[in-house]
């Protein structure tokens, strides 16, 4: 099992980073310098850890960042600012919808995060601390894991969309059930991602329009970039829960027609064998006088006079225009 703290580091403010250990990770969150501590919130010294190195946070701020259910959203607490987020699920046998919480506790030099499973994006902006690429202040640490999350939500889109795509393609050439179990499962994709996106276009929104002293203008320009990709993919979310709704009524109209088809085919060749199955069992009953008993070109008569009545009724039914 992993440690309380995941891992730390101390910015340079150039881009950079330090990794943090063992003492070194309290002093230097007490200090005026920008430390990020990441930590996993099943570990049962989390709790402790936060309450004695950041006791001067609410006791508010340690139960929502340990809280087990969580939704998106910005809460901003004495020129700090506890952000919740959601990013696609890319681990392994995983499901993408399943979507993954990240929960930040940020001021202007701290950076509290706490995960229940791992996170991508956050290894994407590690990975950047590490080569000297990454962001230099609090503001720019927000900014920059708000773009990587977005960016890890784009293929998975793009996938939704084009497995609608493909259904709606085989729709037009042959319905089956098969393709109605598809386009549920699409859909129900788009309904959780959209149940986490919507809150979380708020939760950017609100970040935005803030008047935190730790995100400069630049900051507020890249969340604004931010917020406007997930309205846009909220908006594709809605599209994609619609099509998905009209394909699936359209599998099913088609399903349907088909069904009747075949029942009204049915109904047409029992229509005509009634007045033969008829004939044949009234001509079938074991009693005196039935006609053609005794005759030995019954059989020959009484077939024709069938073909007759079939053709009979197939001229009718065509007049009647049922076929």
């Amino acid at each position: 099992m992993e440690q309380a703290v995941i891992f730390a580091y101390s910015f340079d403010g150039k881009g950079g980073a330090e990794p943090l250990e063992g003492s070194a990770i309290s002093e230097c969150i007490k200090s005026d310098a920008i430390a990020w501590v990441h930590m996993n919130a099943d570990h049962p010294e989390t709790r402790v850890w936060l309450e004695r190195e950041v006791s001067y946070l609410d006791p508010f701020i340690t139960e929502a960042l340990l809280a087990e259910e969580t939704s998106p959203r910005l809460t901003e607490i004495d020129g700090g600012a506890l952000l919740f987020l959601r990013g696609v699920n890319l681990n392994e046998e995983a499901a993408p919808e399943d979507m993954v919480s990240i929960r930040l506790w940020i001021d202007a030099h701290r950076i509290i995060s706490v995960r229940k499973r791992r996170l991508k994006a956050v290894r994407d902006i590690e990975a950047r601390l590490l080569e000297g690429k990454g962001p230099k202040d609090a503001g720019d640490f927000v900014s920059h894991l708000v773009a990587k999350m977005f960016n890890r939500f784009e293929p998975v889109l793009a996938a939704l969309d084009e497995a609608t795509d493909n259904v709606e393609s085989d729709v037009l050439e042959d319905a089956s059930v098969e393709q109605r179990e598809q386009i549920v499962d699409v859909r129900k994709q788009a309904i959780v991602f959209r149940r986490y996106m919507a809150p979380q276009r708020e939760a950017i929104a609100q970040l935005y329009g803030s008047e935190l002293p730790w995100l400069s203008p630049q900051n507020k320009r890249h969340l604004q970039e931010s917020f406007n990709r997930v309205k846009r993919y909220v908006d594709d979310l809605d599209a994609i829960r619609e099509r998905a709704q009209i394909v699936k009524d359209e599998i099913a109209n088609i399903l349907s027609d088909r069904l009747n088809k075949n029942m009204y085919i049915l109904s047409v060749i029992a229509a005509i064998f009634l007045p033969l199955g008829f004939l044949t069992g009234l001509l079938g009953i074991n009693v005196g006088g039935i006609p053609g008993a005794d005759d030995e070109n019954a059989f020959l008569i009484f077939g024709g006079i069938l073909v007759i009545i079939v053709a009979a009724q197939v001229a009718i039914f065509k007049k009647l225009k049922w076929f």
